[in-house]
């Protein structure tokens, strides 16, 4: 279909800003500029959020009362924007519907910290839980989440991992460094090959670029995974690398659900204010995570 009405506003102002492509982009500017439109953002009251240093990496750890699991979210921005602080409000809403604890991870960025610095955060991070978990009373039920780049590091620690966790979700993840899907030609509304080659640049190196770290569809080990929900939108570039990953997980035997949400955009999951979608897709997953108790 024909992009959604919301996702076309978007659409055209994303048009009229500059591109992280352009020489003169500046990356510590537009880091700042999007702490300072996330902290406009409506913040859900969550019964605990406490700030925790889990070895070195910074997280945030949200917990609604009566807990009973506990996400690991790895937030999205093309392995470059995004923090603990843009990502907040999202993950208030992520503990409220899951009713899960989320730990929220502030791994490094590129690319003052380019690949492996973000994939060796999550593994600190996993190892800190292992060690800490129940002292904290999160010896529960863990699960990976995580949006566009997130996701791919999320699937990165779910292949890493085998067995650590219970379910992965992924909102239309970032997995193929080479562009080399359909959609990149005709689904790219508001986000082009350019702009994720661009990404791809600041984050790994070419020689890189074919570990399964970095581009987790050329994996082997796609067959370990436990049940895995790949949300993916309509329009978006990074459509098909998404649905790939369903087919793939799916000839493995893997116990998969892919979903495209029709007229929607990348990123429309973190925006409740802009898109009436970001609610459904929420909850979607929140009821995803819950059936795998």
């Amino acid at each position: 279909m024909a992009l959604h009405p919301q996702a076309r506003v978007v659409v055209e102002a994303y048009a009229e800003e500059q591109s992280v492509y352009d020489p003169a982009f500046d990356i510590v500017a537009s880091r700042a500029a999007a702490r300072t439109l996330a902290a406009s953002d409506r913040r859900e009251p969550v019964d605990a959020v406490t700030d925790v240093d889990a070895d070195g990496v910074a997280c945030r750890l949200y917990r609604p009362e009566g807990a009973d699991g506990l996400v690991v979210h790895l937030h999205g921005g093309g392995f470059v924007f995004h923090d603990l602080e843009t990502h907040d409000a999202a993950s208030r809403r992520l503990a409220n519907r899951t009713g899960m604890a989320v730990l929220s991870v502030g791994y490094r960025c590129a690319p003052e910290h380019r690949f492996p610095a973000a994939r060796d955060d999550v593994d600190t991070v996993l190892g800190w839980l292992e060690r800490e978990a129940p002292g904290l009373g999160l010896d529960v039920p863990t699960y990976a989440h995580g949006d566009s780049a997130g996701g791919n590091l999320a699937l990165v620690a779910a292949l890493r991992h085998p067995g650590r966790f219970a379910a992965v979700a992924l909102l239309y993840p970032f997995l193929d460094p080479s562009a080399g899907f359909d959609s990149y030609r005709t689904a790219a509304d508001g986000f082009d090959a350019s702009e994720a080659a661009w990404y791809w640049d600041q984050y790994a190196d070419p020689t890189h670029r074919t570990d399964p770290d970095v581009a987790p569809l050329l994996s082997d080990r796609l067959g370990t995974l436990p049940p895995t929900l790949v949300v993916t939108a309509e329009h978006d570039p990074l459509r098909d690398e998404g649905e790939e990953l369903v087919r793939r997980l799916a000839e493995e035997g893997v116990a998969v659900t892919g979903t495209r949400y029709l007229g929607q955009v990348h990123g429309f999951w973190r925006q409740p204010e802009l898109f009436d979608a970001a609610e459904p897709v929420g909850r979607h997953v929140a009821d995803f995570l819950r059936q795998h108790r």
